[in-house]
């Protein structure tokens, strides 16, 4: 890896505070585009306009995602003054489409939720924790990796709320279920003494890797198909269900993290038939017109 690309990861690392994870994706773009054409702080625009060629059979959103990347380090090159152009305008401009996310109806959840119950009566520490790790992605719509990296000193006491370090090192605050108040109660009554975080695994913490695998087998045995269910899935769920009980879509942002609210209006289209009826039934036009 260059070193003008070292020097914008670490900007990124010390500036924005981006994740670990979010660096790590910023470095497998640049060192593929690199890869591919050369020193990033001295190719051409004709250089960087063969990108095109080389990234023809990549998805639109992973092209969409690397040309974002390097729009992001040609500009720090220029601002410091690494280049003294920016040849970003050659790079490739697939069509900003994105797709629906995944969900599970409510009878889906409550199946996952009842077999998880059921198998959590035992008190088995494995079982008690699938349940309170379930509580928290369906309840509060945490990502995977905010969920599994949670410290032990986050579980609420006082106030009914979690507060979540997410993306870019940002706090937010998310509100916790009296359910899920109790079943963390449970699950600290059996968890096992290791370590600072809540759900610990090998001196560390459970993996994003781990909670998938745990999800996909609790589903199969709730008899849903485990292909349409992951951590993310229920995010989605918690986001979508929340709108269909009349959730103002600013308050959802806050609760899910995003940064900006376009990311946030993907889940209109799953409540389209709701705000239908809510014009129909209470835009002005429809009172004149049940009054003829």
């Amino acid at each position: 890896m260059s070193a003008a690309v070292e020097s914008f990861i670490a900007m990124l690392a010390a500036e924005r505070g981006a994740a670990e994870n979010t660096l790590a994706a910023y470095r497998r773009d640049l060192e593929g585009s690199e890869d591919a054409i050369g020193d990033l702080a001295s190719v051409s625009r004709e250089d960087v306009a063969a990108l095109g060629d080389a990234w023809r059979n990549l998805a639109e959103t992973t092209v969409a995602r690397k040309s974002s990347a390097l729009r992001q380090f040609f500009g720090f090159c220029v601002d410091e003054g690494l280049r003294s152009d920016d040849p970003s305008p050659a790079l490739p401009r697939p069509s900003a489409r994105r797709s629906l996310p995944r969900i599970l109806d409510h009878t889906q959840v409550e199946a996952l939720f009842a077999r998880a119950e059921e198998e959590a009566l035992s008190g088995k520490p494995a079982t008690v924790r699938m349940l309170a790790l379930l509580e928290l992605l369906y309840g509060s719509g945490l990502r995977a990796s905010e969920l599994v990296s949670l410290p032990l000193e986050a579980v609420p006491r006082d106030a009914p709320f979690l507060t979540i370090r997410g993306k870019g090192g940002q706090q937010r605050m998310v509100p916790v279920s009296n359910r899920a108040v109790q079943v963390l109660a449970r699950w600290q009554a059996v968890r096992p003494d290791d370590g600072k975080f809540l759900f610990p695994s090998r001196g560390k913490h459970l993996t994003r890797i781990r909670l998938f695998q745990l999800l996909r087998d609790l589903a199969a045995r709730a008899g849903i198909d485990p292909a349409r269910v992951s951590p993310h899935v229920l995010r989605h769920a918690f986001a979508t269900h929340l709108l269909e009980g009349g959730a103002d879509l600013r308050v959802l942002q806050t609760l899910l993290g995003h940064a900006d609210i376009a990311t946030t209006q993907i889940y209109t289209h799953v409540d389209s038939a709701r705000l239908v009826a809510l014009v129909n039934e209470r835009h002005p036009l429809a009172e004149k017109r049940s009054a003829q």
